[in-house]
């Protein structure tokens, strides 16, 4: 039987570089899947539905609500965002590592909904090593800058409830912890009780 797949969720500070990791996880590896989010805000041009998102009307994500056909949600500017249940178990039934890529509030739900979920957090090295990202990107102002950072310090007060902490520092270095951190995960004994199981039956027959 195919092995079970792992839920991740991935949260991190703004320029921490976490969707840059994840594109590249997903070049360089072809066991994960990349969580699709449900949303009612309109396509922009060039997304495509069930791609980028799965695009909703009101009615049907508050239907979807009332059904529990979410993994977790939030409302943010107007519009609804989630994660569909029934695309994240498809993929795991199926091997895949699915991977969420959602903030610390959304984060911590999953993590009380399914206790098996892996969590991680990217950070730069430091804080100055962040702003100098951030201002590096050249397309935000000063006040946006700002605003990030003063988010980064409430983010901050989450970063111990997570699994693991991953310094992205060298982009291919982390990508490759990131890789060996789930491989890891795959190995712990509570993922494997069939298997202990077999060893157990077979070694009480050997031993007859």
């Amino acid at each position: 039987m195919k092995e079970r797949g792992i839920l991740i969720v991935v949260s991190g500070f703004s320029g921490a570089g976490k969707g840059t990791i994840m594109k590249e996880l997903l070049k360089r590896y072809d066991n994960y899947a990349l969580s699709v989010s449900a949303t009612t805000r309109q396509p922009r041009e060039g997304e495509a539905d069930g791609r980028e998102y799965f695009f909703k009307t009101v009615q049907e994500f508050e239907k979807m609500i009332a059904k529990e056909e979410l993994i977790e949600y939030a409302r943010y500017v107007d519009n609804y965002y989630g994660t569909p249940r029934a695309y994240v178990e498809e993929k795991l039934s199926a091997g895949r590592d699915v991977i969420l890529e959602i903030e610390i509030q959304g984060a911590l739900k999953v993590k009380e909904k399914f206790p098996e979920t892996v969590l991680l957090f990217v950070t730069p090295p430091g804080a100055k090593v962040l702003k100098e990202r951030l201002e590096g990107r050249g397309t935000e102002g000063a006040d946006v800058i700002r605003s990030r950072m003063a988010r980064a310090c409430e983010e901050a007060e989450g970063m111990d409830r997570y699994d693991y902490l991953v310094i992205n520092d060298d982009l291919m270095t982390c990508v490759e912890e990131v890789h060996q951190i789930i491989r890891g995960e795959h190995r712990k004994s509570f993922r494997n009780k069939r298997l202990i199981e077999n060893i157990r039956q077979e070694l009480a027959e050997l031993n007859k």
